[in-house]
């Protein structure tokens, strides 16, 4: 059993043709090592590497489809 909400697992939403969703604060790191952070409830990251802001994602896939359809 959990001690504390921070010992309780992140719960990730994994959408087909969209960004994964996280609860929240999350932390990522990136290919070149460095960090990102944000406080907010539930975060949106980025799948199809399209959105200005990855690895947050800004609805960029709905222009075109992500991923298989």
């Amino acid at each position: 059993m959990p001690k504390s909400p921070s010992d309780e697992p992140r719960r990730i939403k994994v959408q087909r043709r969209g960004p994964l969703l996280v609860e929240g604060p999350v932390e990522v790191e990136l290919e070149d090592g460095t960090t990102v952070a944000s406080d907010r409830f539930r975060v949106a990251l980025c799948t199809c590497r399209r959105s200005r802001r990855f690895p947050w994602c800004d609805t960029s896939h709905r222009d075109r489809a992500c991923g298989p359809a």
